[in-house]
């Protein structure tokens, strides 16, 4: 404003001169977001991943045989391989520019994207070496090809000298990236040698003909400080590992491999392994291009209709009249499935590509899984009609819950006392409802009218609900929110919580897009975490993401989450006629309800962030909440202190 002040332009002054262009590496370290998903511990070690992923390309095309990842005791990482080497000519678009600089300097730049290069890759597409070099302070790559050696720095994205050609390098190849991240962006956080370590070691399990030479400078528990992994049987190596001690329901887990080239005539391959047991949760883990999944997605999706089809078919066979109400629920429950597909030109959902959204994927995993797995199971009939009892008793387990959940919910409508502004849904099942939390009457009105009446309930709050943890126990006994949610979520309070007592599958905090609005989502996720912990643990509790812009343009219309969206939205424009207007929202409750349910309620239209609790050491979320929400405001103060410069200038 000082700026404006002193060239003479006023807030109302809007021209071309007030449009600011940024180079891809100033976007990239403003808004790393937007790449990698933030500035936290995951963002940080995704980095790594990143550089990682690139060697792995070269691996699965056949060029590289060993990937070298070392942790070093300042804190940067090399990655090395033995691969063909970043070419360092210059580039035909920019001779005054070497490849290897426009790689890591250029978004979008790369050997990924006409599929002559790699017919299948992770990474980000042209992004992931570009974005890590914008986000360390320092980056050195080395480059050996036609046995010469090159070398070229960094910092923060900006070449320090040209590439540099170092000398002869006759028996060498391939390329070694180190880097430092950068504690402007991700202030005092550190690489952790055990997750490096669970990384690499599972890139290993998914490509069986690559060896990973692991080493760290940093020691870390029981991680060891050197390790080589090579796992010739891939996934099964995998399952095998990780089920070790666990009672199975097959010697041998269920797992094979397909190529998609041979059976489709399309370049990837898929690779499953897949066994039960009784004494152990279920778990599956899914990648795509060597890259995780932690959301499924397509692939995951084709690979349990594969297998609920042939159970179901497999049961018939034998006559067993019960498998037919096997559901995909009942197939996880008790297994350890891992799968991992090579496709070309996968698409994600989000830049950190935690769920695959390639239709194809389906059905190409569908089809390959399928075939081997009924002779699998018409191949051994005592692990297929031990795994199918097992099937069967969850289904016959499942459908008793769930009679027993409707009994109650039926008998708590009939016999609790509600709270007075709470607008149940008409759904007697748990299963599908929602319970959303929202902020003041005039909200739940404008969510009364979009919402669903069978699947979704809402129960306005009046103000700000207590602080829990700053609150003395008999004041929430007393406290009417409380109560009221208490009594609508049909559960008790700390150790009276019983989870199968809630009377909805999911509860969402509806709150304004405001700094009030996010202050009252904090109350009730710390309400949540010190009273109902288990509500988080088993995934029952989610936040709502109203917009806090609407731009349209004639007949055209976009919502923005905040500030950065809308203005990315108007340098883009929305391809129509005319002059783009933007409404700002200044509350759920001066939305209609066509904007409310488009944006917030409808599950086909809307988004919702589940809350989780990811911690590497136990009590580290507790000890965080309690610092934060505690009675001790001088913990709030030195936490503001230590954290402030990370903060990003808001406008609110």
């Amino acid at each position: 404003m000082a700026n404006d002040l002193l060239s003479g332009k006023t807030a109302s002054d809007y021209d071309a001169s007030s449009i600011e262009v940024l180079e891809d590496m100033e976007h990239v370290r403003l808004r790393p977001g937007m790449y990698i998903g933030g500035k936290d511990d995951r963002a940080l070690h995704h980095m790594v991943a990143e550089i990682v992923d690139n060697s792995m390309d070269e691996a699965v095309a056949g060029h590289a045989t060993w990937i070298e990842v070392e942790l070093h005791h300042n804190g940067h990482v090399t990655v090395r391989d033995n691969g063909r080497g970043i070419p360092t000519d210059p580039h035909p678009k920019d001779p005054s520019k070497s490849a290897l600089e426009i790689i890591f300097c250029t978004l979008n730049a790369g050997g990924k994207f006409s599929g002559d290069s790699y017919q299948t890759s992770g990474g980000l597409h042209g992004v992931g070496s570009s974005v890590v070099n914008a986000l360390s302070d320092h980056l050195r790559v080395e480059v050996a090809r036609n046995k010469e050696l090159f070398a070229m720095e960094f910092s923060r994205g900006v070449p320090q000298a040209p590439l540099a050609k170092i000398g002869a390098a006759p028996n060498r190849r391939g390329t070694a990236v180190t880097f430092h991240p950068d504690p402007d962006i991700f202030g005092s956080l550190e690489l952790k040698p055990h997750r490096l370590f669970k990384m690499a070691r599972s890139k290993a399990y998914l490509f069986s003909g690559v060896e990973i030479r692991w080493k760290s400078e940093i020691p870390d528990g029981d991680t060891p400080m050197e390790a080589t992994f090579k796992f010739p049987g891939g996934l099964a190596d995998y399952l095998k590992e990780t089920l070790s001690g666990a009672t199975t329901y097959s010697d041998q887990p269920f797992s094979g491999t397909v190529d998609f080239q041979e059976k489709f005539g399309v370049p990837g391959k898929v690779e499953w392994a897949i066994n039960w047991t009784p004494t152990r949760d279920g778990f599956i883990q899914s990648y795509c291009n060597t890259v995780p999944t932690p959301e499924g997605g397509t692939h995951e999706a084709g690979f349990w209709a594969a297998v609920l089809k042939g159970i179901k078919s497999y049961g018939e066979r034998v006559n067993n009249k019960k498998a037919g109400t096997i559901t995909r629920e009942d197939l996880t429950t008790g297994a350890g499935a891992l799968v991992s597909c090579f496709i070309r030109d996968p698409e994600f959902v989000g830049q950190t590509k935690d769920r695959l959204a390639t239709t194809d994927a389906q059905r190409m995993v569908n089809l390959a899984v399928a075939d081997h797995f009924d002779n699998w199971l018409a191949s051994d009939t005592k692990s297929a009609g031990a795994i199918l009892d097992f099937l069967v008793l969850r289904a016959e387990e499942r459908l008793r819950r769930k009679q027993e959940k409707e009994t109650a919910r039926k008998t708590a409508t009939k016999k609790l006392r509600l709270p007075g502004k709470l607008v149940d849904c008409s759904n007697v099942s748990r299963e599908g409802t929602e319970l959303f939390i929202v902020e003041g009457d005039s909200a739940g009105g404008s969510a009364k009218m979009a919402r669903n009446r069978k699947t979704q309930a809402l129960l306005p709050l009046r103000g700000k609900i207590l602080n829990v943890l700053g609150a003395a126990s008999s004041k929430l006994g007393s406290n009417i929110e409380i109560n009221d949610l208490s009594q609508a979520l049909g559960v008790g309070l700390g150790a009276k919580f019983n989870v199968d007592d809630l009377r909805y599958d999911k509860i969402i905090i509806m709150t304004d897009a405001d700094v009030d609005g996010a202050h009252i989502a904090a109350l009730l996720m710390t309400f949540f975490f010190s009273q109902m912990r288990p509500l988080i643990d088993h995934g029952h509790l989610y936040l709502a993401c109203p917009p806090l812009f609407r731009v349209t343009q004639g007949a055209r219309r976009v919502y923005c989450l905040d500030e950065a969206e809308k203005n990315a939205v108007l340098a883009k424009g929305l391809g129509g006629s005319g002059k783009m207007d933007v409404s700002r929202f200044k509350g759920l409750g001066e939305m209609d309800a066509k904007d409310l349910k488009e944006t917030t309620m409808d599950p086909a239209s809307r988004k919702l962030i589940r809350v989780s609790i990811d911690e590497d050491e136990p009590g580290q979320t507790g000890d965080l909440v309690e610092r934060l929400m505690g009675k001790k405001p001088e913990m709030r103060f030195q936490y503001i202190q230590e954290n402030a410069r990370f903060v990003e200038e808001l406008d609110v």
